[in-house]
């Protein structure tokens, strides 16, 4: 997948969200390995409850994010956004919202409360990126 919209059209076709789960774990499986030096504490995003690593980086004056995560479903979120933030500018990446876009996926409402702190604590790191 390349982006939101299209993520959004493979949820139309999957009403079932253990269809939707499973899709999710799909994408985090076709992130690339953890690159050396990502599972240090610097990267580490607190307020998961999973091990989640993400840094960024810009190429070009574009974002670039690298992420990882010891629990499937959330390497599967990382790479969702991925999909919505990779490639944007900084001020692109501050100004997305994101939440609404999460909101129309349904992940806000079918993400336990402990998953959606932890993916709103991603959020929040990647978007502080964009700011430095």
């Amino acid at each position: 997948m390349e982006n939101l919209d299209e993520l959004r059209e493979a949820f139309a076709m999957m009403p079932d969200w253990m269809d939707r789960y499973a899709i999710i774990i799909d994408l985090g499986k076709a992130l690339p390995p953890a690159p050396a030096g990502l599972r240090e504490d610097f990267y580490k995003v607190t307020g998961c409850m999973s091990q989640v690593w993400v840094r960024s980086s810009r190429v070009n004056g574009l974002m670039v994010y690298e992420g990882d995560s010891d629990a499937a479903i959330v390497r599967g979120l990382i790479a969702v956004l991925f999909l919505a933030l990779v490639g944007k500018t900084p001020a692109e990446v501050v100004d997305y919202d994101l939440e609404a876009a999460f909101a129309q996926l349904g992940l806000a409402a079918n993400l336990s409360p402990n998953r959606r702190n932890g993916f709103y604590s991603m959020i929040g790191v990647m978007k502080r990126a964009a700011l430095d």
